[in-house]
């Protein structure tokens, strides 16, 4: 209360002598802040919400980078399953041979060629089937050049089946599943990070509206100051104020300055953290008129949010996808542990003449001459050490990652309670905000009119334009987070994809 008194005291002389003057104080008209709402024009095309989200999935690097991962884990399985696909193979030798031995000198030339394919099968087995042509001549070295040739001919077929380790389809097809896993793992990466783009799209779009409307705050705020140190010099140079008045209102100005200045490289700022995710160096441009949704607040359930994290999460998913491997290296570690047994047979036709390559080879396909093999070869690590010790790390890291699920889980609980929360906190925010600033409005009109009677002073004034300022300034960070929380609830949810009707690969 004295603080109201003292002014009034030392205004009262000051108000009796401007009395006796002939010429009136001259009275401004009273400014009312108005309402900040960024108004479009013909000359600046809006940019929605939407059509942002659009040109991020089309263009923002973070798609296009996971986009690679993805196509790597599709090759993946090819490269799987190429492991089955038949081996052509191939040989050709030539040799020779000198002996003197005896005293006569005799060499021999010999002359190969095979051709055959080779395929593993799911069962672990490996199956050959070949052909050859063999040709040898041999000459005394003293003797006149007499050639016998003899051509010998081939075909067979080979097996060898694994018994223990390396049996079965389980077992060998281990890697084209861990492949195909692996596709819908890096399919469940990209969805998180199209919901990441999503949500960082309507933060960067938020806050760039937020940014300009707090400009168009600063810019009237100046025009206020502005005014109040016109009034503040027309009133010095008729003897109500005093030039420390003038002086207070110059620093007024100063400030709102400033304020605008920090306001527009805000601004500046915001567009670029918005130009960098929906485009591609398009920093030229400056995106189009940006506003804040008044689109009603939704009714957020934690037990409903939270039945959604789960069912839709990338990040849970993908990690249980990891969870499958697992077991899948498991089964295989598991096998590894068994000695190596393997079952091999062959059976071959043979043909043999001295005349030319085709009657050998029709010689041995008539089936006059064959051979077959059956083998079994036994291989046993002493200890088993290894074997066993690859089980138990697969083990452990298939524990490990069933408790990082649970991790994951509780973590997804406590960020989707903290969206939920956030949302309702913004909700009564903006109800409280926006009363905060319908009152601040108010007394500033009131004290300003107060000054303008010689009831206040400048200082009075200026405090609460400043605490306009600030209300107006929370009401639209309040508007501005509240929309944020929401986004965030729906990348948790993972429900941006059906309101901008994403259509994601399965």
């Amino acid at each position: 209360m004295f603080r109201r008194l003292l002014p009034l005291a030392l205004l009262a002389p000051l108000s009796a002598f401007a009395q006796s003057q002939p010429a009136p104080v001259p009275v401004p008209t009273p400014l009312t802040p108005a309402p900040v709402v960024v108004t479009p024009t013909p000359a600046v095309p809006a940019l929605t919400l939407e059509e942002c989200v659009a040109r991020a999935l089309d263009k923002n690097f973070d798609l296009q980078l996971q986009q690679f991962s993805t196509q790597n884990a599709r090759d993946e399985i090819i490269a799987a399953d190429a492991i089955y696909d038949p081996t052509l193979f191939s040989t050709a030798a030539l040799a020779g041979r000198k002996d003197n031995t005896t005293g006569t000198e005799t060499t021999t030339q010999q002359q190969s060629a095979s051709v055959g394919v080779r395929q593993f099968l799911s069962s672990g087995a490996l199956a050959s089937v070949s052909t050859g042509l063999f040709r040898s001549k041999e000459r005394p070295y003293t003797a006149p050049p007499l050639f016998n040739p003899v051509y010998n001919s081939d075909v067979s077929l080979s097996i060898t089946q694994p018994l223990l380790q390396g049996f079965g389809v389980t077992i060998n097809r281990a890697a084209i599943q861990r492949a195909r896993l692996g596709v819908t793992r890096a399919n469940y990466d990209f969805k998180a990070v199209v919901l990441a783009v999503i949500r960082n799209v309507e933060s960067a779009y938020y806050t760039l509206a937020f940014a300009r409307e707090q400009l168009a705050v600063r810019k009237f705020s100046l025009e206020v100051a502005q005014t109040l140190l016109d009034e503040n010099k027309a009133r010095l140079n008729t003897g109500v104020a005093t030039n420390l008045e003038v002086l207070q209102s110059e620093v007024g100005v100063a400030n709102a300055r400033r304020d605008l200045l920090l306001a527009d490289q805000s601004v500046s700022d915001s567009e670029d953290a918005l130009l960098r995710l929906i485009g591609r160096f398009e920093f030229s441009t400056r995106p189009g008129l940006v506003s804040l949704s008044d689109q009603p607040v939704p009714t957020v359930s934690f037990d409903r949010s939270y039945a959604l994290a789960l069912a839709n999460a990338p990040d849970y998913a993908a990690n249980k996808i990891v969870a499958e491997q697992l077991k899948l290296d498991l089964a295989v570690a598991k096998n590894n542990r068994l000695p190596s047994v393997d079952l091999g047979a062959a059976v071959g036709y043979n043909g043999e003449d001295r005349d030319t390559a085709r009657s050998a080879f029709n010689s041995a396909t008539s089936g006059d001459t064959y051979n077959w093999q059956v083998d079994v070869t036994l291989s046993i690590p002493w200890g088993l050490r290894a074997g066993r010790a690859r089980y138990r790390q697969a083990l452990t890291n298939l524990n490990r990652q069933e408790t990082f699920i649970q991790q994951i889980d509780q973590s997804l609980l406590v960020q989707v309670r903290s969206a939920v929360r956030a949302v309702d906190t913004n909700r009564e925010t903006v109800a409280v905000s926006a009363l905060a600033t319908e009152l601040s409005q108010k007394q500033f009109e009131t004290e300003k009119a107060r000054y303008e009677a010689g009831l206040s002073t400048y200082r009075f004034v200026e405090d609460s334009r400043q605490d306009l300022d600030t209300a107006r300034v929370n009401e639209l960070l309040a508007r501005v987070n509240l929309r944020i929380a929401l986004a965030e609830l729906a990348r948790l949810e993972g429900t941006s994809l059906d309101r901008y009707q994403v259509k994601l690969e399965q």
